[in-house]
């Protein structure tokens, strides 16, 4: 060893050998290089080329909402899956309830859905007092069926109702008719060249909080959450749907927020627990006007931050999805 090292407490030779690994040493941090990252021209193929044959080899997704800058010092944000529903394939189809309706989910945009209602009503031998594809109900002696725009892009919601109420008969039998292959077939074949937007989910700030603000009904919102969450959070120990609420239009879960999950091995070693934790959260739904409200809530003493608050909130969003 140098001698001029050799009175040097091993504590302050490791600081020394540590302090190369800074942002010009081996270990370079690239949050910094992040932040400050600037869009480069895209690529511009000469004109005489054929442009049909070429296409980017790995397309980046368009982003959903506007960009969020957390509190504190800016991360690199961890990726996400691009979606963690269940949602229904092109070509299929599901059933959503509540206690007081009872409808079906299609994989496939309004306009496919329709020839496939009118196909329904000739097949079965209807007749039909009323049609009217702009509005999408087709209303017979016996029934009326009701097509509008699902809650995710490329899918379709049908309801069967006589004089108001459910009709379970005409929605069953409709549901064995979008089951069979033939349908099934042809749904899924025009779905894969018509698929519009769906409206888009939105978050807005109120306060130190955040909301998320659905474009539909709570009835629906509320719906097709329960579904997802029942079948979406069912991780122990990471997360769990604890309770459902359809009067109060709320949910409670167990969950592991953002900052438990990115809390540093010094704050663990510091609050001597190693192990991530979940906290207890409430998600309440309220209307506002034709759309539905959601905030995040603590259910237990801990508080919810607001990067928490939006983080939980943007993945009861790509539920949704």
């Amino acid at each position: 060893m140098n001698s001029a090292l050799k009175g040097l407490p091993l504590a302050m030779i490791a600081a020394l050998t540590l302090a190369g690994c800074a942002k010009d040493g081996h270990y370079h941090d690239r949050n910094e290089d992040y932040a400050g990252a600037r869009q480069a021209a895209p690529l511009t193929l000469p004109g005489s080329r054929d442009q049909s044959r070429y296409r980017d080899i790995m397309p980046v997704p368009q982003a959903r909402g506007d960009f969020y800058a957390r509190e504190g010092d800016f991360a690199a944000p961890l990726p996400q899956t691009l979606s963690a529903s269940t949602a229904v394939a092109a070509g299929d189809v599901a059933v959503r309830e509540t206690d007081a309706d009872r409808w079906l989910v299609v994989g496939a945009a309004p306009a496919v859905v329709w020839p496939e209602l009118e196909r329904f009503v000739e097949q079965r031998g209807l007749e039909i007092t009323r049609s009217d594809s702009a509005s999408g109900v087709i209303e017979t002696s016996d029934a009326s069926l009701v097509l509008r725009q699902g809650l995710r892009s490329g899918t379709s919601e049908v309801r069967c109702d006589t004089a108001g109420q459910l009709n379970r008969l005409c929605l069953n039998s409709l549901q064995r008719h979008f089951e069979a292959r033939s349908a099934s077939a042809s749904i899924a074949s025009a779905s894969a060249q018509q698929a519009p937007e769906a409206d888009s989910v939105r978050f807005e700030p109120r306060g130190d909080d955040w909301v998320m603000v659905m474009p539909f009904d709570i009835e629906r919102a509320y719906a097709e959450l329960a579904f997802q969450l029942e079948n979406n959070f069912e991780m122990e120990d990471r997360r769990e749907l604890v309770s459902v609420d359809e009067s109060g239009k709320r949910f409670v879960i167990d969950y592991i927020t953002e900052s438990e999950r990115t809390r540093g091995f010094i704050d663990s070693l510091t609050s001597m627990d190693l192990l991530e934790s979940m906290q207890r959260i409430e998600l309440r739904l309220s209307p506002q006007g034709r759309e539905t409200l959601m905030e995040a809530r603590s259910a237990d003493d801990e508080p919810l931050s607001g990067d928490d608050q939006r983080e939980l909130l943007q993945r009861m969003e790509g539920l949704l999805r």
